[in-house]
């Protein structure tokens, strides 16, 4: 099936906006990256310039990439909802009637994965310039063969999304002198699944300049979005500039009419409609990785990270494993909000409903857990040992068997499908949330099982009292946004293992990590009576003071 029918058929019953990725430009922002492409861009002279647009939408890009040049150029495009693509045809043909239009409903990755020995639309002449928004459709949308199949022809691992695919396949087909702008989620820079095309991207193209836009809901769609401009490969290197902006509390320096706008000048940017935002201005750093992170670099930040790095002993990865809780695949039946009976399999369970800094609220939900450890193995019980268990778990036999994949997986049918270790919820254990806009770990010393929507580390007791000291502070915001750059909406972060397993430890056998761990066990103790806001505040100036840095206020 060709991405076209693909697309056409919306992915089951995923939303059809959804299903096809669509997230069409505004004009500000399309205005914005067809300047900057215009402004680096080395167009051919005796003949129109060859444009490409691989996701037409309604024009948008085109109209605002045009209305900078004028109309001798030549565009294809492609697009595979029809009537987007006949709008979009009607409103070049009527803004630009000299240029030469070439666009056609399909994908344009059928014609990157075909071996077109002829280029694409029947020439090898690669492009002069691509401005693209290209789709936003992930594994489990687009379908397992599917993303099989890009990831093989791309080189792509890890959690395939479509514009990945997208941006590896422009740069196949972007002249060498020729220029290019992306507009893309800003996830792709951070994320695993994202590492594979960042490399594809550093190694194919001369990066330029990158732009984090952050939460400045320039979409109506939840996306917070980032803007890549490149050169091809015969382009001179350079050092790439980054620039990133987010929404701040802190007092504004000046005033600016939208944040595209804001962007040019760093500080803090007051708009029209009250919101406040940060701007920052540096270097594209990614390690020296070409699949590395990709992060604002500055020499005052460069500064900072090298202080941590020198009061660095290790990392949270360090003391163990960081995993996400149980998932049940059929919480209705494990995990109901209320169980009106007795059942031996109960256990108690930890949510983020609970959740709170350094001790949780007491645990109001259960959990039945069908599973133990036999020699050191992970084996689901036998049911004839817990009559009231078996009999629930039998009324729901219907629901449970309906996970095919758990019997297919030569499991028990009464089976959680992602249960972790039995053996570790006993034990101390670091727990924390996914998404906050202030870190929110604690430590669970009750033994509770923790449910999918929260992580959980365990390991030496020691070493995650620190890590809680460590992981509730102002210190570790700051740390977190200037080594991973990356915030949703409303400043909140996303607390995950990739960003979670990097968080520095200062030597644990110094004065002051011995400090911290002593303060972070008498304030757990403490919270049993209430809020305690001045020891808080001690623990937290112990952590910047331990990684050898001043209180900065976050």
């Amino acid at each position: 099936m060709t991405e076209t029918a693909r697309i056409t058929k919306r992915y089951g019953d995923v939303a059809e906006a959804k299903a096809d990725g669509v997230t069409y430009t505004p004009r500000a922002l399309a205005d914005f990256v067809a300047g900057r492409i215009v402004a680096i861009a080395n167009l051919p002279s005796g003949r129109p310039a060859r444009i490409l647009d691989p996701a037409v939408g309604h024009g948008e890009l085109l109209l605002a990439l045009l209305s900078k040049l004028g109309g001798h150029v030549e565009i294809c495009g492609y697009e595979t909802d029809p009537e987007a693509l006949a709008e979009a045809r009607q409103r070049l043909a009527a803004a630009h009637p000299s240029a030469v239009l070439n666009l056609r409903l399909g994908s344009f990755l059928d014609h990157v994965l075909d071996d077109h020995t002829g280029g694409l639309f029947g020439s090898s002449q690669p492009y002069d310039l691509i401005i693209a928004n290209p789709p936003y459709v992930r594994t489990q949308i687009m379908g397992a063969d599917r993303a099989r199949q890009l990831a093989q022809q791309f080189g792509l691992t890890g959690r395939v999304d479509l514009y990945h695919a997208f941006l590896l396949g422009m740069a196949t087909v972007l002249a060498p002198e020729g220029t290019a702008g992306f507009i893309v989620s800003n996830r792709f820079m951070t994320t695993k699944g994202g590492a594979s095309a960042r490399a594809g991207l550093v190694d194919g193209l001369q990066l330029r300049e990158v732009y984090d836009l952050g939460d400045t809901k320039l979409f109506d769609a939840a996306v917070l979005p980032a803007v890549i401009i490149a050169c091809g490969k015969a382009a001179e290197s350079t050092t790439p500039s980054f620039v990133s902006i987010y929404q701040s509390k802190a007092e504004p320096t000046h005033t600016a009419t939208d944040p595209l706008a804001a962007i040019r000048r760093e500080g803090i940017a007051e708009l029209p409609d009250g919101r406040a935002f940060q701007v920052q201005h540096g270097t594209l750093d990614n390690g020296g990785n070409p699949a590395g992170v990709w992060r604002l670099a500055s020499e005052g930040v460069e500064s900072w990270l090298a202080t941590v790095e020198a009061n660095t002993w290790g990392t949270f990865r360090d003391i163990g494993k960081i995993r996400v809780g149980i998932k049940t695949c059929a919480d209705k039946v494990f995990l109901p909000k209320k169980w009106d009976r007795e059942l031996e399999l109960l256990r108690p369970l930890t949510t983020h409903h609970t959740a709170r800094r350094f001790r949780p609220e007491p645990p109001n939900r259960q959990v039945l857990y069908p599973h133990h450890t036999v020699d050191g193995k992970k084996q689901a019980v036998d049911l004839a040992r817990f009559p009231a268990s078996r009999a629930y778990l039998e009324e729901h036999r219907a629901t449970l068997e309906g996970r095919s994949y758990v019997i297919e997986a030569g499991r028990q049918w009464y089976e959680i499908w992602v249960p972790q270790n039995p053996d570790d919820w006993p034990a101390p254990k670091l727990v924390f949330r996914d998404i906050s806009e202030q870190p929110t770990f604690w430590m669970d010393l009750e033994g509770t099982v923790v449910n999918g929507d929260c992580y959980w580390l365990t390991g030496n007791e020691d070493l995650l009292w620190l890590a809680l000291g460590v992981a509730n502070s102002t210190f570790i915001e700051r740390f977190y946004d200037r080594r991973f750059n990356n915030k949703l909406y409303a400043g909140r972060r996303r607390f995950i293992t990739q960003y979670v397993e990097q968080f520095p430890l200062p030597d644990p056998e110094s004065s002051a990590a011995l400090q911290i761990v002593t303060a972070c066990r008498d304030l757990y103790a403490a919270i049993e009576e209430g809020p305690q806001p001045e020891a808080e505040r001690r623990i937290d100036e112990m952590v910047w003071a331990a990684f050898g840095l001043p209180v900065e206020e976050v």
